[in-house]
């Protein structure tokens, strides 16, 4: 079998597991009552919040957008002309040298041309009092992220040119095949190897909160061991969690930001609203994590990703043996590396609307746990309120724009929006 029949046949393999993927473990339909309508936005933010939000909000589009598109640009740059494998021919030592040693110095370059747009990103941050962080720590996570970034895509092209060095022609299959795996692994292994070089975690102290957690757990039928707490203040005032891990390595982690609010006593809002304490609120929080670990999210995003790798791998096969006819380098050649790298920014742009609709599905769903566990611990009218005050407390803290354009909620949002995040519990509560 000729290199473009395996490469097809990975690309059919891959794309048939995602299809099967998608249908089997993404939720496409999670709120009852079919389509919802957002809430109006007078409902949840003041007149003086959404202004102050919106303004934020198209400050840090512009500078996000900028960096994508200029990082996109960069790798373009190198990767679509032969400036790309002058630099690789210029690097010393044997191929596996010059991988990671390509892959530095491009993910390095692109990090430069951005860091003007990470700055000015930063400097509104702090401006908008969204991070305390020192400049010294900002640029200590910054090295870090590129340090992991420039690892595990090492990693991942000296894999791909082994095997092509290796297996001429089999090759899209097998590192098709070792990738997807690796996949599966780094989702395994990430809380454990990578998070504790951004966070520290302890465990949530005994009290009522940490009961009240462990009731929820075991109404929601998730065996939860422990939850701890993560040192986020370090780097935001945002309050958040999350889920990582599956399996040995599961762990639900809040922010301290989230544990600060756990002390603030109960208050009924201008409106109306029925009161819910801070530890109300801090509980609609966890609840909906637990749905996540419920329900395996991380298992199904794992799965799909590794379903897509290896449907990325085959197409690469096929986009490298049509640019061979134009005089680009085998793929076994270290000076493929920039062709590489662009590609996969690109795909990584093209797919993009395709990861977020499953993120937000999947985000959806754990709303609706979220509110009907609560309700079954709490009742349904407190935990439609401590969920809808959460999501107010969440947008305005962290300056989410309540209605953002169109195309950016499609092509980069990986939650709902905040306004039909309350019309979910509000539905799913009544």
């Amino acid at each position: 079998m000729t290199e473009r029949r395996v490469a097809l046949a990975t690309l059919a393999v891959g794309l048939l597991a995602l299809v099967v993927g998608g249908v089997l473990l993404v939720p496409w339909d999670p709120v009852p009552g079919g389509r919802l309508t957002p809430v109006p936005v007078a409902q949840v933010l003041t007149p003086e919040e959404v202004d102050r939000a919106e303004a934020f909000a198209r400050w840090s589009r512009l500078w996000s957008w900028s960096s994508l598109g200029a990082s996109i640009l960069v790798a373009c740059w190198f990767g679509l002309t032969d400036r790309g494998r002058r630099l690789v021919s210029a690097l010393p030592g044997r191929w596996w040298v010059r991988v990671p040693l390509a892959v530095s110095a491009l993910i390095l370059i692109g990090r430069l041309v951005t860091f003007p747009c990470a700055v000015a990103l930063r400097r509104l941050r702090l401006d908008e009092g969204l991070t305390h962080q020192s400049w010294a720590a900002f640029g200590l996570d910054v090295a870090r992220t590129e340090a992991v970034s420039i690892v595990s895509t090492s990693v991942v092209v000296l894999v791909l040119v082994g095997c092509a060095r290796r297996w001429k022609r089999a090759w899209p299959a097998i590192a098709g095949g070792v990738l997807a795996v690796l996949v599966v692994a780094g989702s395994f292994a990430y809380p454990v190897i990578v998070e504790p070089l951004f966070t520290d975690v302890e465990p949530l102290p005994d009290g009522s909160l940490r009961t009240r957690i462990l009731a929820l757990a075991e109404a929601e039928g998730v065996e939860v061991d422990d939850v701890l707490v993560a040192d986020a203040s370090r780097r935001t005032t945002t309050l958040n969690a999350y889920v990582s891990g599956f399996g040995a390595t599961r762990r639900v982690v809040v922010y301290d930001t989230l544990l600060a609010e756990a002390g603030r006593p109960a208050a009924r809002r201008d409106d109306g609203t029925l009161a819910t304490s801070g530890e109300d609120e801090v509980l609609a929080v966890v609840a909906h994590e637990l749905a996540h670990a419920r329900h395996h999210d991380v298992v199904t995003g794992t799965v799909l990703g590794a379903a897509g790798v290896l449907a990325g791998v085959g197409l690469l096969g096929l986009v490298l043996a049509a640019a061979r006819r134009r005089g680009a380098p085998e793929p076994g050649d270290p000076q493929v590396v920039p062709l590489v790298l662009a590609l996969a920014a690109l795909a990584m742009f093209v797919v993009a609307p395709v990861t977020n609709a499953v993120s937000r599905q999947l985000e959806t769903r754990a709303d609706v746990d979220a509110v009907r566990a609560s309700s079954a611990v709490d009742g349904g009218a407190q935990a439609q309120a401590a969920f809808i005050g959460v999501q107010r407390r969440l947008a305005q803290r962290s300056l989410a724009d309540p209605t953002p354009p169109a195309l950016a909620q499609l092509w980069f949002a990986s939650h709902p929006g905040v306004l039909t995040r309350i019309a979910i519990a509000q539905r799913v509560a009544d």
